[in-house]
């Protein structure tokens, strides 16, 4: 997403949401559910390690609190940049709970009710606004460390 001015680049994670740059972009249509069932934080150290979180061990479907813009410009590599018209988006993010305090700064907003989504994809602001909070720490699970194990699918 376009941060505002005084930072001059693209962003994806959205925390201020009461600065009024991002106030045309946080109605109804342009707000978008992101699924997953996990995401990865690296610690804060300098030899960063991976930790990968998700609701259970078997990794249950959930939903990010997305917004999306249309961006006028060039987008791409250097060596291949495309002009025109480009969807961008970003994720609502607030501060971390106790098991994603491994990245001090913040956590995505999680959302992992039917009713959460209804509200977040079509409730007023001041509705919707209280969605951006930690999730329980109770409600995360470390479900890898370091280099992905994950086995592929048969």
């Amino acid at each position: 997403m376009p941060a505002p001015p005084q930072f001059g680049r693209l962003v994806t994670n959205i925390r201020n949401t009461s600065n009024p740059h991002w106030r045309r972009w946080l109605l109804p249509p342009n707000r978008r559910l992101v699924p997953a069932t996990s995401f990865c934080e690296w610690t804060d150290r300098k030899q960063k390690v991976t930790h990968w979180f998700a609701l259970d061990t078997d990794r249950p479907l959930f939903a990010f609190a997305g917004i999306w813009a249309f961006l006028r410009g060039t987008r791409g590599p250097a060596a291949n940049p495309v002009k025109g018209l480009h969807y961008v988006y970003g994720f609502l993010t607030t501060e971390a709970n106790a098991i994603i305090a491994i990245h001090a700064k913040a956590m995505p907003v999680i959302l992992t009710m039917a009713e959460e989504w209804d509200i977040w994809l079509r409730a007023p602001w001041a509705e919707a606004v209280v969605l951006q909070r930690p999730l329980l720490a109770e409600m995360l699970r470390v479900v890898a460390t370091g280099e992905k194990s994950d086995s592929a699918p048969d």
